[in-house]
């Protein structure tokens, strides 16, 4: 293999980004990194913005502070790494509510992503199924097996657990509905204890003790200044050449390596590389594994296949409004509202109050196959989100001062039961036929920033060890 190395990366989000640091840090000297960016922004769904004066979060928020074995989460290793610890802030007010029956209730505690380990806690929101989650005599699940965790929870606990406590927290998450999300992908440390366990009460409990916190540790985190932060010091970290508004519409075997096609039709660049590392959406790295040779046509269709949610954020700055002492709520859909979720800002995150009293609040909106309700205008998403937020609130709220939505098209990845196993053929084939390329991001290996920056470095590193090893 010739040296130095050329790795081309595709993508530059978080997941990219934690790649190139992956590596600066591991690859020989020497090694040239770049990353090629269609859109002129980096950071994927990381966009710190402002609104009314003030920073505020136009994707992702905050980051989980472990990972599920207990241990210091990829996000958190990664801002270490990149000497940011120190501006590491938490919420200052973590209980959130379920807006139902016209009204908020706080989340009950002690649930699993809201699958109770204790029946009688959850009894004031939703109502379990008596006796259903009974001792037969062997694992809930088969080992390898993959179910959605829609029908486990109801099987086990009945609908109203599933529909007012559990939906709604996967909702927020993914956008999509418990009855079609993956337990082994949403839940993995869940799917591990189902294996063993015989109730679903016994498999929560488990999980939870496999992964314990100490009482007051905080659970998420973000940067002081916004996680764009985090975007611009991977960047400079990664030490890669940074190439924005370069869009790679075909990449092809060569005798020694790769070759990217970037660029318009009319003018395209060639590029050369030695590895590719594609940390893109699964369409578009379908789009680009059909054109690479010996590849196997049931590993693109599969990649390709892999659907998405789309999402609008919208956020209000209101003068002074009366909100309650909460980080904000989630709305099942049973419900019947636009809004999924809302998170009060300026109270669940202390460094971003305002003397001024001027509150930022963040609404969610849009359900996977709900497509149809983001086809409206921002004013409009925005006058009816302020509508909805009023009628949860049981109070009419001021006018906003400022408004911004922020759109994600396709940005939420649907991960239907079995999503693992399909994934790891599909990497199986890549690493068998051409083990110089690799598949990174939300959409193979979960979402989130810390499964996002594992997954990057994850794959930086088969590639190294492909070209041939370590600094």
């Amino acid at each position: 293999m010739r040296q130095p190395w050329r790795v081309a990366i595709v993508g530059g989000g978080i997941t990219g980004l934690a790649a190139a640091v992956r590596l600066a840090d591991r690859a020989p000297a020497g090694t040239e990194v770049t990353v090629y960016e269609q859109s002129g922004v980096l950071g994927g769904k990381l966009r710190t913005g402002e609104l009314a004066g003030g920073p505020v979060e136009f994707g992702a928020e905050s980051f989980l502070m472990r990972d599920p074995a207990g241990g210091e989460s990829a996000a958190v290793a990664l801002v270490r790494r990149l000497g940011l610890a120190g501006d590491i802030v938490h919420p200052s007010v973590g209980q959130a509510a379920l807006a139902v029956d016209g009204g908020l209730r706080p989340i009950p505690g002690g649930t699993l992503v809201g699958v109770p380990g204790d029946l009688a806690k959850v009894a004031a929101v939703a109502e379990p199924a008596a006796d259903a989650d009974r001792d037969e005599g062997r694992p809930l699940l088969a080992p390898g097996a993959d179910v959605s965790v829609g029908a486990l929870v109801r099987a086990r606990f009945g609908d109203a657990v599933a529909d007012r406590l559990v939906d709604p927290m996967l909702g927020g998450v993914y956008a999509g509905r418990a009855d079609d999300l993956s337990l082994a992908t949403t839940m993995p440390a869940l799917a591990r204890a189902a294996r063993v366990e015989h109730t679903l009460v016994g498999a929560v409990r488990a999980a939870q003790a496999a992964a314990p916190r100490a009482p007051g540790e905080p659970v998420f985190g973000t940067l002081a200044g916004g996680l764009s932060r985090l975007v611009e010091a991977a960047a400079a970290a990664g030490g890669a050449t940074i190439r924005r508004h370069a869009a790679v519409r075909e990449l092809t075997r060569t005798a020694t390596g790769w070759r990217l096609t970037v660029g318009p039709t009319r003018d395209p660049e060639l590029v050369d590389a030695d590895a590719v590392l594609l940390a893109v959406p699964a369409r578009p790295a379908a789009r680009l594994l059909a054109g690479v040779a010996d590849l196997a046509p049931e590993a693109v269709a599969t990649v390709g296949a892999l659907d998405y949610a789309s999402v609008a954020l919208v956020t209000l700055a209101l003068p002074r409004p009366e909100l309650p002492a909460l980080s904000g709520f989630l709305v099942p859909a049973t419900e019947g509202l636009l809004v999924k979720a809302s998170t009060f800002f300026t109270t669940k995150w202390g460094h971003l109050t305002r003397p001024d009293g001027l509150a930022l609040v963040r609404a969610s909106v849009g359900r996977y196959g709900e497509e149809a309700s983001l086809q409206v205008t921002d004013d409009d998403l925005v006058e009816a989100v302020h509508r909805e937020l009023s009628k949860v609130l049981g109070t009419p709220l001021p006018a906003p001062v400022a408004s911004h939505v922020q759109r994600w098209g396709g940005a939420l990845p649907q991960y239907t039961p079995g999503h693992l196993d399909r994934v790891a053929a599909v990497r199986a084939a890549l690493r068998g036929a051409h083990p110089t390329l690799a598949l990174a991001g939300a959409g193979y290996d979960g979402v989130g920033i810390p499964v996002c920056v594992r997954s990057g470095e994850t794959a930086a590193e088969e590639i190294i060890t492909a070209l041939g090893g370590s600094a």
